[in-house]
């Protein structure tokens, strides 16, 4: 940043305001958390200033807390949700919080970094799906609603979210099989 970092901060919100949006908009489903997170993203980035920690590239850290603010928001509403959690990967039926699936960033910064890879990964598969396939999958599994309330608000069948989310699964497993190998095994 320049002498007039006041000025560069608000050339950066200015620049980055649409994009870092949109980004949260696709993976937010309420309006006003989304410009919550926005926010929160632009007031970490002055804390940052005036704690002076400089911040290279800026775009890309913008984006790295908006995403890290995204799962803050998924973990807060799975937990006021009644603890919403997904099925254990072992094929028991035994359920497992979601969270436990994925390295510990207490662990260190080998852990973070699988964990920050992971969350790229799963962010880049769940795109990658049928828009109405990752609705579903991202609704159920990360924002914590029953197929009966998505029924209801979408006027799909239960039967037909259940599908989309099983298509969904079968794909993300596929897809993410060779970066569970590469961490776990």
């Amino acid at each position: 940043m320049t002498a007039e970092p006041e000025q560069d901060i608000s050339a950066v919100i200015r620049r980055e305001r649409g994009r870092l949006r949109n980004f949260i908009r696709k993976r937010v489903a309420n309006e006003s958390d989304a410009e919550e997170i926005l926010q929160e993203v632009f007031s970490e980035l002055v804390e940052s200033y005036w704690l002076m920690r400089p911040v290279e590239q800026v775009g890309a850290w913008l984006f790295r807390v908006a995403r890290n603010r995204i799962i803050d928001l998924f973990r807060k509403t799975k937990t006021e949700a009644r603890g919403v959690e997904a099925p254990n990967p072992d094929g028991k039926g035994d359920l497992v919080d979601l969270e436990e699936l994925l390295p510990s960033l207490e662990m260190g910064p080998e852990a973070a970094y699988a964990r920050s890879v992971l969350l790229d990964e799963l962010e880049a598969a769940l795109e990658e799906l049928p828009p109405a396939q990752r609705d579903a999958f991202v609704a159920h599994e990360l924002e914590g609603r029953s197929f009966k309330e998505l029924a209801k608000e979408t006027g799909v069948s239960v039967n037909t979210l259940l599908s989309r989310k099983h298509y969904a699964v079968l794909f993300l497993r596929q897809r993410l099989q060779a970066i569970y190998d590469e961490y776990f095994e």
